[in-house]
């Protein structure tokens, strides 16, 4: 079952009322909040001053309800998330207009910065034009995610959409695999690096094919587009799902670890030899994070005594800074590891 249609036509004062009957965190959805204030109130201002607004595709349970329709609402988000959540962020005056606005219909009408509900009270006609506004919606039928998926990448595919986000809504067990690893604690605690455009799925995803293949390998964007391809032919999926659940249980290790919104987890790049790190050790857990402030401590003042030309800088960090440029090569990753084991073990020696 797979039907695009459009949905009958409603005012955003409605949308605005349903807006609790609607799933803005479907799986292939990318994350939300993406768009900055600015660009929120530029979609406002756009509606008010009669500009077109591109349609937006919503899973529709009301036509007929399926097993996708797993939290019992009304609707879910295919494609629009953004411009929905602008629209109802204005609306519950989380927003205001930008400062710059003009209003077409009278220039000298000044009302740049001003909230929704002043806008209620001191500009009805203002308000009246963005609440009658008739959203163009599409009304999707299906039963089936994969078709869902389909018609997402489909819709963004001439659009910016990040590596992650795309495999996201790619077929296949792998996907759901990464969506698992990222659910932990520790990728909703302990990282510090930005999640918007789906870092953390990127990061975790890096993780389950280096597990999976036993060993150092290229975590380039088409290495792991062509892991994720791999696991909708595969012919025994539960390898697949070992490998999650051994990546699971290091990363699980790794939230005991660090501290929450730890400022050594500010890179991503560092994130996949860390939890090499961590696996390879995990028995001196308790012993990794105080090594590794030590560590970018003196790595960190490595790269000064470098720059004045030092004879006391020390080659092995130099070379440390170099690898971990490339962190997305087999041979990067590997190098940089070996020296991150070896002052680990040193550490250990020096200090235990």
């Amino acid at each position: 079952m797979f039907k695009v249609q459009s949905h009958q036509t409603r005012t955003l004062s409605w949308w605005y009322k349903q807006r609790n009957e609607i799933d803005f965190e479907p799986s292939y959805q990318r994350k939300g909040n993406l768009w900055g204030d600015r660009d929120k109130a530029y979609l406002i201002d756009s509606i008010i001053n009669g500009f077109d607004v591109p349609k937006i595709y919503l899973t529709d349970f009301t036509i007929v309800n399926s097993a996708l329709n797993e939290k019992s609402l009304s609707y879910s988000v295919i494609d629009g998330r953004q411009r929905l959540e602008s629209i109802f962020a204005f609306m519950a005056d989380e927003i205001p207009l930008n400062d710059d606005f003009v209003y077409y219909a009278n220039p000298s009408i000044k009302v740049g910065g001003k909230y929704y509900s002043d806008l209620k009270v001191n500009q009805p006609d203002i308000i009246e034009s963005l609440e009658e506004f008739n959203l163009d919606v599409m009304s999707v039928i299906a039963d089936d995610v994969e078709k869902i998926k389909d018609l997402f990448v489909r819709l963004n595919k001439s659009k910016p959409l990040t590596g992650a986000e795309l495999r996201n809504a790619m077929e296949g067990i792998i996907p759901d695999l990464i969506r698992g690893l990222v659910d932990r604690p520790f990728f909703k605690k302990n990282i510090k690096f930005s999640t918007q455009r789906g870092q953390d799925s990127n990061a975790a995803a890096k993780i389950l094919l280096i597990q999976h293949r036993g060993r150092f390998v290229d975590t380039k964007k088409a290495n792991l587009d062509k892991f994720v391809k791999e696991g909708t032919v595969a012919e025994e999926p539960e390898k697949y799902i070992d490998s999650a659940f051994s990546a699971q249980k290091i990363i699980d290790i790794m939230h005991d670890i660090f501290e929450e919104k730890d400022p050594l987890l500010s890179a991503q790049g560092m994130l996949t030899i860390l939890f090499a790190l961590v696996r390879e050790h995990s028995d001196k857990k308790d012993k990794i994070r105080p090594f590794l402030e030590v560590f970018m401590r003196e790595r960190k003042k490595n790269i000064e005594l470098s720059k004045v030309g030092s004879e006391d800088a020390d080659s092995e960090y130099l070379a440390f800074d170099s690898f971990v440029k490339n962190a997305n090569d087999s041979g990067g990753l590997k190098s940089s590891f070996d020296i991150l084991n070896s002052k680990f073990n040193e550490y250990l020696r020096d200090v235990y």
